[in-house]
């Protein structure tokens, strides 16, 4: 049986895009939020690029995509704040700055646990995903140290260390949190991404029948990162105590 983690009276997620976290951790966060947490969850990039429709206007499938964000987290139960940085999609570079935006953002908003994309997960191809993962992790990092940044502290804000660092999609997990009775809930906002349900979801709004394949295939992964753990249903990270 996995250790749990305790309800954190605060959380965020770290996603290079819209859906990102809800793949991630969707259950957790549902989980969390049904027990008082205030999740908050900032999104790094505008969503411009996920479409294979040629025909597709990159600027109505921002907003299309910031929309179903909010959606998406009301279906989760957050209580916190949606941040949408609004980089540009696929073109996310590491900076100092960046560093430092994610940084302020940490301090503002306290979380005991950041959740975010393992940058180290070997092969990890998305070149978003490598840099939101490192630039998190660099963030809370700079965020627990006063010297780092001091500027933000004159604005009222202090220093911050989260307790733990969950890094989904990890090829080395040791942390196992139990989603069961909270899948549901994560396949609700998946669906509220209706602009991707052709690129990362089987096309489930096609039909009543690929919805309910997508449905089963996000329970059956839940069920086999829950099986070394002895749960019913889990989300896998790697864990790092910062």
């Amino acid at each position: 049986m996995s250790r749990q983690l305790p309800t954190p009276e605060r959380a965020l997620t770290i996603g290079a895009h819209p859906d990102d976290a809800e793949f991630g951790a969707g259950g957790v966060l549902s989980k969390w939020s049904a027990g008082g947490c205030e999740a908050s969850m900032l999104v790094m990039t505008d969503g411009s690029k996920g479409s294979w429709d040629p025909g597709t206007e990159p600027a109505e499938l921002i907003e299309t995509r910031r929309a179903e964000q909010l959606r998406s987290a009301s279906a989760l139960g957050i209580t916190g704040e949606v941040v949408m940085l609004g980089e540009v999609d696929g073109e996310l570079e590491y900076s100092m700055q960046l560093r430092e935006t994610l940084c302020w953002w940490i301090r503002k908003l306290r979380p005991n646990v950041v959740l975010t994309h393992d940058p180290w997960m070997r092969y990890l191809l998305h070149p978003d995903h490598r840099v939101t993962g490192m630039a998190a992790s660099d963030g809370v990092v700079a965020a627990r140290d006063h010297l780092f940044y001091p500027d933000q502290l004159s604005e009222g804000i202090t220093k911050h260390r989260p307790d733990a660092i969950l890094y989904w999609a990890s090829d080395r997990p040791d942390h196992r949190e139990d989603i069961t009775g909270y899948v549901e809930q994560k396949v609700a906002a998946l669906l509220c991404h209706s602009s991707q349900t052709e690129t990362t979801m089987d096309g489930a709004d096609v039909s009543a029948d690929r919805r309910d394949r997508f449905a089963e295939k996000i329970a059956r992964r839940a069920a086999e990162a829950g099986s070394p753990a002895g749960l019913e249903s889990a989300e896998a990270f790697k864990i790092v105590r910062p």
